[in-house]
């Protein structure tokens, strides 16, 4: 085994995380600086193993601690990796992890990264070899120094040390104490029986005139016996006789107290009757002033309506008379329209068929002039031209401008058609405007009078609606009312309730439902007096039986408990206990079963899921019908028993009972808070109800509200369109004449035009054909027949035509007239009339009317309101009367009754005063049989004989006599009455320190044994120690000093020095003639050192004498011999070869090397090694000791921070070389 790794942080000059790389199982040497954190390094590792940092304080906690810039280090540990290979230590794995870890306020260890405490650690330590009693394996900085210049007595004590002898002398000490101890209490008791001796001996004498004095005390005992004994049977008839009387009295009380109870219900009753009645009448009151209230605004209402109705029906005589004349007119206008319209209809044919005929007669008169006309031409050409040639060049052109022209007057026809065909459809289009528009015109009447409907029908709902919302808002004032007393009663039956209980208790519970509500916790079920039900008989029992149990909260299981109590503790809201139910387990109880012993479990009514509480609180008690029977149950089978009164026996005897006063009863309090408490919750949501209802119905007459704004802002909309309407039409009826007048003139421009096509397509006819024909000077006979019938036709064609256009002109001049007069003139005023229609029908008939019509409506509404109303006052009032009349009924009943009831209550009072008296006297005469029993027994054991000796013997026989014993018990005064007694108690004194003095001296010699074991063993182990660390030295200085010689020598008071083995051996052989090996021990006064560096045959030399390398040699020598004596499994050398001269660092180099190289020898060759061989861990500023090293590292200190790295040897003997220079 051997220390495989170290790990530093925060370790006095080790800030950060250190992880020194691997060490070898050999010999590693470290080499740094002074002050670079090379004694911290050791230091660190006794911090883990050894007892030098322990009881430490906060100043010391702090100073292992590092120190320096950057934030501070609060806590810091050290931890060791064992090669655990060998199985030293016993865990079972090839590694062990040692870490302990310091802090301001802890200090702890862990193994294997699990916390284990420090005897643990040390525990585990001492089994792989670490030993408290040899602590040579770390040799720190300056122990050397200090073994050089030990004292030899000093030198001793360390042998002492190394050999154990600390076991010994702890027992030795101990053994010492309690000898001290046994030799005290042996004296004492030497003092205790010489006290005894002497008192014996004086309590002989005082004996026989103690048996004189007994027996005339046993004749006055008897005497005081009879007295006692009769007045104890005085005693016990005269009580017999009062329970007897109390008995009788108790029947008849227990009948008052139930007529008491019947009629404290009835008084109750009929206290809740009249508080309905009052509540009732309260409404009632409530509605009588709501209603009064109502019909006075009604009232006004009405009287306002009624003025309204007058004015209007004032002014309705006057719009009459305007509408009158405004209708004669109106008729007049229609009559003369439709007198032209008629006109105009029979002249509109007529003037049509003359102007088609006027047509016809043109269209031939033209065609007739344009024939004469071709012909006058062509007799013309004929005359003009010389030739054909010439005649037909002239025709072609003529005809090439001919069908030119007939192609412009073709498009002109082609576009005249479109316009014609487009007039058409405009006319069409603004026609059915203009109707669409007479029509709403016309109709405007029909709108204003639905429009007014819709009004009308909105207001009325809207005033169904405010109707509906009035008796909602009457019915939240009796809800308020209501809910309100509702309330009082709540917190009245609270104070009562609370008033049963204290006042943390009532806080607390009212807390809990408050958290219940806010957590919204279903585990949380209510108190037991809130989940159980039970017949009033046994009300009594259960509330006697339970208790403040009543008042314990059941809940689901223990963390929906303390969730609660969690917020009862910060709120300081008061205390409750509650019953978790998955933590009660009641224990099964052999209850009895008989007829006069009841469960009271049976008697109560409760959830199934509550049983176990009702079990743990009522499972063990029954119900018996009185406290006689009770008493024996509830000895005979362990239980607690009650009567339905509430008298109670509990399996100890003990009796608890008297009257319980049913008006303060917590059950019934508890009930009266849960109703009151329901009807406050129901009476409360039926308010919200009502108010959730006022507030929808606030939304329906805002809606109707809305709806009938809408409906007047249509109306205000459809009064202001007539203006715009009316231009509107008057705008249309133009286009449309004007779209006609157009019309009118391209049709005329069509005919024209077709007129014109007709011409010319007949003159290029002609003049094709006159291409045709031959040229001649003049026209043929044929064309000259043609001309001819053209003239007459064309004359008589004129006169025609003029015929048919003077009629056509009359007629159309008289229709210009007729539309002129409706279009300008008629129709306007139609239009005019129309529009004072609508504006007097606003004003007059849509005004005053609709409006005289409202206000009768509302008139008729509000006076039906009103008898409603008084209709209702009038029930209301009859209601009133009605519960008037019921409450003095039943306040006059509730008087009887309370009277009744006081009469009860002093028949009660009366006997519980006599019952008191009774008590009282019961209680004297209890006092003066208890005093009896007392002095009975205080006579202590009576003789056979007084019992009966003086039974026959009168009263004051018995005094007379008693007063003659008193009087020779008088001499005796001065006896010691308890001489018998005192005299067996000292001589059982005297037996049992007797018997505990032999056992003290017993004792005594057992320690004397074993200190006699302990000083052998002590000195056995000395002797042995000293040879074997003797032979040691001087095999360990003979290698480190191969010319020389050294050995240890014993120092005694009286005998000379003699070296070590030498002088063992003599003293073995002298021990006969000194006493042995305790006196030679206890002569040592130290151990010295004697040696020779240059000779194994010269004078030796004591270590005062030499140089200082020299004692440091000497010193190394002896804790080798030590180590080699008690091996660990590694060393730690701090700076050990410091003063030693360069051969003897070699030599101890040297040596290191062979110990270290042996751990892999056997066990032989390692004993020939010297110190069985192990790990080294050496710090030095010498090159022998780095020249050997298995392993080499450097400590670097930067930034007040140290560091360990692994160093090459040339590096570290560089490093060494250095600082020698």
């Amino acid at each position: 085994m051997y220390i495989k790794q170290i790990i530093i942080q925060g370790f006095k000059s080790y800030k950060e995380q250190t992880v020194i790389e691997p060490f070898s199982p050999g010999h590693n040497v470290i080499v740094g600086r002074n002050g670079s954190g090379k004694s911290n390094f050791f230091a660190a590792i006794r911090f883990v193993l050894s007892d030098a940092y322990t009881q430490m304080g906060r100043e010391e906690r702090q100073a292992l601690l590092h120190e320096g810039s950057g934030s501070a280090v609060m806590s810091a540990y050290v931890e060791i990796i064992f090669d655990n290979s060998d199985e030293r230590f016993p865990t079972g794995k090839d590694e062990l992890i040692l870490r302990r870890t310091i802090g301001l306020k802890k200090d702890e260890y862990s193994l294997d990264r699990k916390n284990a405490t420090k005897a643990d650690v040390m525990n585990l330590l001492e089994s792989a070899g670490f030993s408290r009693s040899n602590p040579y394996y770390i040799v720190p900085q300056g122990r050397v120094t200090t073994l050089t210049s030990m004292k030899d007595s000093e030198r001793l004590n360390l042998l002492k040390e190394v050999a154990g002898t600390q076991v010994y002398e702890a027992r030795r000490q101990e053994s010492l104490k309690i000898m001290t101890e046994t030799d005290n209490k042996r004296a004492k008791i030497d003092e205790l029986l010489d006290y005894i001796k002497e008192r014996l001996g004086e309590l002989e004498e005082e004996k026989e005139e103690l048996r004189t004095y007994q027996e005339k005390d046993r004749e006055r005992r008897c005497l005081e016996y009879t007295i006692y004994h009769r007045e104890q049977v005085e005693i016990t008839n005269a009580l017999d006789s009062i329970d007897e009387a109390r008995q009788t009295g108790m029947d008849e009380t227990d009948d008052n107290r139930e007529r008491f109870i019947a009629g404290e219900r009835d008084l109750n009753t009929v206290e809740s009757e009249i508080n309905e009645v009052k509540r009732q009448i309260e409404l009632l009151k409530v509605d009588k002033r709501q209603l009064e209230e109502e019909r006075r605004d009604n009232a006004r209402t009405r009287a306002k309506i009624e003025l309204e109705v007058k004015g209007l029906s004032d002014g309705q005589s006057q719009a009459q008379q305007s509408r009158a004349r405004h209708d004669r007119e109106l008729e007049e206008v229609q009559a003369a329209i439709q007198q032209r319209e008629a006109e105009l209809g029979q002249i509109l044919p007529d003037f049509n068929a003359r102007r088609s005929e006027e047509a016809n007669v043109k269209a031939q008169l033209d065609d007739s002039n344009a024939q004469r006309e071709r012909l006058y031409a062509k007799q013309g050409r004929n005359a003009r031209f010389k030739s054909k040639k010439e005649r037909d060049d002239w025709l072609r052109k003529e005809v090439d401008e001919a069908n030119v022209a007939m192609a412009t007057r073709k498009a002109v026809h082609m576009q005249t058609v479109e316009d014609v065909k487009q007039l058409e459809t405009d006319i069409q289009s603004v026609e059915a405007e203009v109707t669409e528009l007479r029509e709403k015109f016309d109709g405007r009447g029909d709108s204003m009078h639905n429009m007014a409907e819709e009004a009308q029908t909105a207001k009325e709902q809207r005033d169904r609606l405010i109707d509906q919302r009035k008796e909602s808002w009457r019915e939240e004032a009796k809800l308020d009312s209501v809910v309100e007393n509702a309330r009082q009663e709540l917190e009245r039956a609270e104070r009562t309730l609370s008033h049963t209980m204290d006042q943390n208790t009532s806080r607390g519970l009212a807390a809990v439902r408050r958290i219940k509500a806010q957590l919204n916790l279903n585990g949380v079920h209510g108190t037991l007096a809130e989940l159980l039900e039970v017949n009033e008989r046994y009300r009594t029992a259960v509330e006697v039986t339970a208790g403040n149990s009543l008042f314990h909260y059941v809940v689901d299981n223990d963390e929906t408990a303390t969730k609660v109590l969690e917020v009862l503790q910060r709120e300081k809201a008061g205390r409750v206990t509650f019953m978790p139910l998955n933590r009660l387990h009641p224990r099964p109880i052999n209850l009895p079963k008989t007829g006069d012993a009841i469960p009271m479990i049976e008697k109560i009514q409760y959830d199934p899921m509550y049983e176990k509480a009702f079990q743990q609180v009522f499972g063990k008690s029954i119900v018996c019908p009185n406290i006689d029977i009770a008493a024996q149950y509830a000895r005979s089978h362990g239980v607690n028993a009650i009567t339905p009164e509430g008298d109670q026996s509990d399996k100890r005897g003990a009796f608890t009972g008297g009257y319980y006063d049913p008006r303060r009863s917590r059950l019934e309090a508890v009930k009266h808070v849960a109703k009151w408490r329901n009807e406050y919750e129901k009476l409360r949501n039926q308010s919200v109800e009502v108010r959730r209802s006022i507030e929808r119905k606030d939304q329906e007459i805002t809606r109707a509200v809305g709806e009938l704004q809408k409906i007047e802002q249509r109306r205000t909309q459809l009064e202001g369109s007539y203006g715009p309407l009316r231009a509107e039409l008057r705008g249309k009826t133009a286009v449309l004449e004007k779209h006609r007048d157009t019309l009118d003139a391209k049709n005329r421009s069509k005919e024209k035009v077709e007129a014109s096509l007709k011409l010319l397509s007949e003159q290029l006819s002609s003049f094709e054909a006159e291409l045709a024909a031959e040229f001649k000077k003049a026209l043929t006979k044929e064309e000259e027949t043609q001309l001819e019938r053209l003239n007459a036709s064309i004359q008589t064609l004129q006169r025609q035509y003029a015929e048919s256009s003077t009629k056509r002109s009359e007629l159309e001049a008289r229709k210009s007239v007729l539309e002129v007069e409706l279009r300008e003139n008629l129709r306007q005023r139609l239009d005019q009339l129309r529009s004072q229609d609508f504006e007097n029908g606003e004003n007059t008939s849509g005004g005053s009317s609709s409006k005289l019509k409202d206000s009768q409506r509302e008139l008729k509404r509000i006076t039906k309101a009103i008898e409603t109303v008084t209709a209702k006052l009038a029930e209301t009032d009859a209601g009133i009367d009605e519960a008037t009349t019921h409450l003095g009924e039943l306040e006059q009943s509730h008087t009887e009754r309370q009277r009744s009831q006081e009469e009860i209550a002093r028949s009660i009072e009366k006997y519980q005063k006599r019952a008191e008296k009774s008590m009282s006297k019961k209680s004297l005469l209890v006092e003066k049989a208890a005093e009896c029993n007392r002095n009975i027994r205080d006579l202590g054991v009576l003789p056979e004989e007084a019992f009966g000796r003086f039974e026959k013997m009168s009263s004051d026989n018995i005094v007379r006599r008693l007063h003659k014993v008193h009087s020779s018990l008088k001499k005796y005064s001065h006896v010691n009455k308890k001489a018998f007694e005192q005299y067996a108690n000292f001589t059982r004194q005297r037996d049992t320190l007797t018997k505990r003095r032999g056992e003290l001296d017993s004792s005594q010699a057992s320690i004397e044994e074993l200190i006699e074991v302990l000083d052998q063993r002590k000195d056995e182990a000395i002797e042995r120690t000293f040879k074997q660390v003797s032979k040691e030295f001087a095999r360990v200085f003979e290698r480190l000093v191969p010319a020389g010689r050294g050995r240890l020598v014993i120092m005694r008071k009286m005998d000379k020095p003699q070296a070590g083995e030498e002088g063992a051996s003599d003293d073995e052989d002298g021990d006969a003639g000194r006493g042995g090996k305790k006196e030679r021990v206890e002569n040592y006064i130290g151990v010295g050192i004697s040696v020779s560096f240059n000779s194994k045959h010269d004078e030796q030399q004591r270590i005062q004498q030499l140089s200082g390398g020299q004692k440091s040699l000497c010193a190394l020598a002896l804790v080798f011999s030590i180590q080699a004596c008690d091996p660990a499994p590694f060393y730690l050398f701090d700076e050990i070869d410091a003063n030693l001269d360069a051969q003897y660092r070699t030599a101890v180099a040297n040596m290191l090397k062979s110990i270290s190289e042996s751990a892999s020898a056997s066990d032989k060759n390692a004993a020939q090694a010297g110190a069985g061989g192990g790990q080294f861990i050496c710090t030095t500023f010498r090159p022998e000791m780095v020249q050997v090293a298995d392993k080499c590292y450097s400590v670097v200190y930067r930034n007040k921070t140290s560091s360990i790295d692994v160093e090459s040897r040339e590096a570290a003997l560089e490093f060494v070389d250095g600082m020698k220079q």
